[in-house]
């Protein structure tokens, strides 16, 4: 099938799998456009690829009151865009047994980088996609933790269970209202050997980068997924809950989707409220 964009927008590409991803992208013919904080790696990027190959824009997706100036200006210099691939995220460990040690600020920060900001960031875009009529995409980069949760980090295990829930209503919705052209792309990584667990962010962890899934491996298994156009793409140890209990749950969804929101639901009316 191959992939099916020219000009790809990545949230989250300075480092780890968002910036492997972005080079993969671009060596397989992709303009990437890749958006970070830091201003340094971004030019790096550009410098690595050249400019006909990638572009760069630095943004904190954070300041979420400037999220639709980020928006106007990428889509006047790029509007041939056709992805948007959201892969920001932050993980910081959470111990309740000592509630005194919490620190709150980056709780809420953690939710926001890696849950609050990518539902703005999806609102500010869809309009755009929707009027497209060629295939066009919004891919999230999401987690195992997903489907199980792991106990140093439940507020990151946490913002991904809930941007997972985001996906499968947002896609179903999105079908419903006759955008076949655009299509949201879920992707699962296990643990990857990448900075996310280094001691700087979380020194509680012995040999952090270490941990998970070589990024080489993840990148190639993951774009096998992008290539193939799947709408789904669990990697590594995500494949054995996505693959079974999983799927059940998602059936369980499209059953209640149906009896509550089908021509005989009690919800029947939810689009053209």
């Amino acid at each position: 099938m191959g992939f099916a964009y020219k000009k790809v927008l990545l949230v989250g590409a300075t480092s780890g799998i968002g910036l492997a991803l972005a080079d993969k992208l671009v060596q397989e013919g992709v303009h990437v456009i890749s958006v970070g904080r830091r201003k340094e790696n971004l030019d790096e990027f550009v410098s690595k690829h050249g400019k006909d190959k990638a572009s760069s824009y630095v943004f904190d997706i954070n300041n979420i009151s400037e999220i639709p100036k980020f928006r106007d200006d990428i889509l006047a210099a790029h509007p041939d865009l056709d992805c948007l691939f959201l892969n920001s995220g932050i993980q910081r460990g959470l111990n309740f047994t000592k509630p005194e040690k919490i620190n709150l600020d980056n709780f809420e920060l953690e939710l926001q980088t890696n849950y609050t900001s990518f539902v703005h960031l999806t609102v500010a875009f869809l309009p755009f996609f929707q009027k497209k009529k060629e295939p066009n995409s919004i891919i999230y980069t999401t987690s195992a933790v997903a489907f199980v949760p792991i106990t140093h980090c439940p507020n990151y295990c946490a913002t991904k269970a809930a941007l997972h829930q985001l996906i499968l209503v947002l896609r179903q919705q999105l079908k419903d209202g006759g955008f076949k052209n655009l299509k949201i792309i879920e992707l699962y990584p296990p643990a990857v050997q990448t900075e996310l667990h280094d001691a700087d962010k979380q020194p509680f962890i012995e040999g952090g980068r270490q941990i998970g899934m070589p990024l080489a491996d993840f990148v190639q298994e993951s774009w096998e997924g992008l290539e193939a156009g799947k709408e789904e793409i669990p990697v590594g140890m995500a494949k054995e809950a996505w693959s079974t209990w999983e799927q059940t749950r998602q059936e369980s969804y499209r059953h209640t989707h149906e009896m509550l929101m089908g021509p005989n639901g009690p919800m029947k009316g939810f689009y053209e409220s």
